[in-house]
């Protein structure tokens, strides 16, 4: 497996959910550095197949590299069947993609997009890979429940694995709470809570396709994320500014306070309540030294790179 040397030359290179965000951010930098792509998603694509229900159809043609990225993520479910979706998707489609390889060829190496929840930390602060997988959402069960299939399989096949997980990923147009903040100054409703202190590990979508060549080559576990660990309240300042918005107001912990005080009484449909204000407050932060180290890979700068479109 060592004799391959996945950026010297063209590689046949699977990238699933390459609709999403991640995949129209580097799809491009990837076709840039050679690799020869093919898309599997829902629909738009090379293969077009929901592997949450069915096990796609490759006509035989091998792949050297899958990027699998295809997933479900960034909502909350209300109901016992959207809960289930998560399954269905992050570790059923895994599942279904694996057997669906194992009928053309094995490819050399796999990479598959996990993600810092895993851990169930709502905060903290340098948290490593040798943390527990603590993770009790639907999200981040389904994710430890594919990671774990997947340390498995590629054991059992003689696969490279790499599994990243990421933090917050910046990039254009962004999916989940960097969208979420995106648009809460663009209308004029976010605001800083004292001082927007707390820090936030952050990775920009680039880096994703600067890692594919190393993490194809070497394999492991690495939590990725740049060395900043920005503020939220550096994050909306670079976002105001990009929009031409003045910068956010800034409330006190007291006054926030009171207003989770009484979303809690208000429920689900109240824009803070004590929990939400918990998390806003506390730092999380991930520990890359792995990464770096052992991929010989320098994160970019998030303050520096990230453009909001």
């Amino acid at each position: 497996m060592g004799d391959y040397k996945f950026a010297s030359k063209k590689f046949n290179l699977l990238f699933t959910g390459a609709n999403g965000f991640l995949g129209k951010n580097i799809q491009p930098l990837l076709e840039a550095d050679g690799y020869v792509i093919s898309k599997l998603d829902i629909a738009n694509a090379d293969i077009e197949c929901n592997i949450s229900k069915e096990i796609p159809n490759f006509n035989t043609r091998h792949y050297d590299l899958v990027l699998h990225a295809a997933g479900k993520a960034h909502v909350v479910p209300k109901t016992e069947a959207k809960k289930q979706a998560f399954f269905d998707i992050n570790y059923q489609g895994t599942v279904n993609l694996c057997k669906a390889l194992e009928k053309i060829g094995l490819p050399q190496s796999f990479i598959f997009i996990s993600t810092v929840a895993v851990y169930g930390c709502d905060f903290g602060e340098n948290i490593t890979e040798e943390h527990p997988l603590n993770g009790d959402t639907p999200y981040a069960l389904s994710k430890i429940q594919a990671e774990k299939y997947l340390t498995e399989w590629c054991r059992e096949h003689h696969v490279i694995l790499s599994i990243i997980r990421p933090s917050l990923i910046a990039g254009p147009n962004p999916p989940g709470n960097l969208g979420d903040m995106i648009k809460g100054i663009k209308t004029g409703r976010y605001v800083n809570i004292a001082g927007g202190k707390a820090k936030k590990s952050v990775l920009m979508v680039q880096d994703i396709a600067r890692l594919v060549p190393l993490l194809a080559e070497k394999g492991g576990v690495y939590n990725v994320c740049d060395d900043e660990q920005p503020t939220f309240a550096q994050l909306a300042e670079l976002i105001a500014q990009q929009l031409n918005k003045n910068s956010p107001l800034n409330i006190p912990y007291w006054l926030a306070k009171s207003m989770a005080l009484v979303g809690d009484c208000l429920g689900k449909k109240a824009p803070i309540n004590s929990l939400k204000l918990k998390k806003i407050m506390a730092s999380l932060t991930f520990n890359n030294a792995k990464a770096k180290r052992e991929l010989n890979w320098q994160p970019l700068s998030v303050l520096d790179n990230f453009k909001i479109k």
